[in-house]
């Protein structure tokens, strides 16, 4: 199995300093493959899992008097699917403050669910980390720069799920199971959602406005809600890792849009998956959309497992001037435009250049991704 290498770095250099681990992520991301790896070598590490019943029975009326007695000889507790435990933060913290020499990681599918629940126990006690999809550069790190790039057209058609890259041949129907877990496992059980077709017919909408500003009165209007379910709806999937939602950058011109947003998928194959489309790129009208996708939710990627802090964004104007990517990170601003067709690279927009100082302008095609997502 591929893990992330760089997360798995991150982690274990903050290891045995007095703090919890938290690893979040979507189901199926590599979760507890990435710990099992990490501590494959450790006999001294207890595993819970809080799906099990018996987990979540024996933290119900959990003292630190009982936990330690549970813990015993081990240094390392991990606690898969956290979320699933009643006041699972007080617990932690409990762990945390009482018993010492002892390392917490605790993983969860849903930031919605434990991020909220453990934030102000753990406020000062915590590591937050969020594991994604395989990435463009941990595959570059697996077998090079050169074959990555010749896979870049199934990467777009099927993403980077880790049981999807190393089942070729058998992606359409690993994509089709993952999205029906997405929808009818987690989201629907998290909020009791009671017409699960409509959350769908939402996702499929998004699917189709990659790469568009989103208005959620259409959205609602599709699916059949009212805009405040849709932004009700779209926050969920944010926090359960299925989308993420691109803010519209602006600062001095008057046309510009202020409030506009886009919204993208953390991986192509799942949202391939959920329109039901699987040509291949030559066919399809989208093409453009999916390789702006791709090209976003990587960044993103980089993005967090090095610990850049920048503000992401679009830029675009009434008169429907835009520009695809905008990177602001220490005041200094960087443009982006994202085009498939390596041989029509137009200019970046002269009003945007004209109107920032802009630090970096690039057009990122197939030929040169790897300056943008290396």
């Amino acid at each position: 199995m591929i893990i992330p290498r760089i997360l798995s770095r991150n982690i274990q250099k903050l290891l045995h300093q007095g703090k919890a681990v938290v690893l979040l992520g979507a189901r199926q991301t590599g979760k507890t493959t990435l710990l099992s790896q990490l501590f494959e070598n450790r006999n001294n590490t207890l595993w819970l899992n809080g799906d099990d019943v018996d987990v979540q029975n024996l933290f119900h009326h959990a003292t630190s008097t009982s936990l330690q007695a549970v813990i015993g000889h081990y240094k390392t507790v991990v606690i898969d699917e956290a979320q699933r435990i009643e006041n699972i933060g007080l617990k932690l913290k409990l762990i945390t403050d009482q018993i010492k020499n002892v390392q917490l990681v605790a993983t969860g599918s849903s930031a919605f669910e434990l991020s909220n629940r453990i934030n102000e126990p753990l406020t000062g006690r915590k590591w937050e980390f969020q594991l994604f999809p395989l990435s463009f550069a941990e595959m570059v790190a697996h077998h090079g720069l050169l074959e990555e790039k010749r896979l870049i057209r199934h990467r777009l058609l099927y993403g980077y799920y880790p049981e999807v890259v190393v089942n070729q041949g058998n992606e359409q129907r690993i994509l089709r199971s993952l999205s029906d877990s997405y929808l009818y496992k987690d989201i629907l059980q998290w909020e009791g959602i009671q017409k699960p077709d409509r959350l769908l017919r939402l996702l499929q909408a998004l699917s189709f406005q990659v790469g568009n500003q989103v208005s959620y009165n259409e959205l609602a209007q599709a699916c059949g809600l009212d805009p405040k379910t849709v932004e009700k709806y779209i926050l969920l999937l944010e926090k359960a890792f299925v989308i993420f939602r691109l803010g519209s950058f602006s600062r001095n011109l008057r046309n510009e849009l202020k409030f506009s947003r886009k919204i993208y998928f953390y991986d192509n194959g799942i949202r391939n998956a959920l329109i039901f489309n699987f040509n291949q790129i030559e066919m399809r009208d989208d093409r453009g959309a999916l390789w702006e996708n791709f090209l976003i939710s990587e960044r993103m990627k980089k993005l967090h497992y090095h610990d850049i802090w920048a503000n992401s964004y679009f830029w675009r104007t009434k008169n429907q001037q835009e520009i695809d990517y905008i990177e602001e990170k220490d005041g200094n601003i960087s443009a982006f435009e994202f085009k498939w067709n390596a041989k029509k690279l137009p200019a970046i927009n002269p009003s945007f250049k004209s109107s920032y100082q802009v630090e970096n302008m690039q057009i990122v095609s197939p030929e040169n991704v790897e300056d943008f997502l290396l």
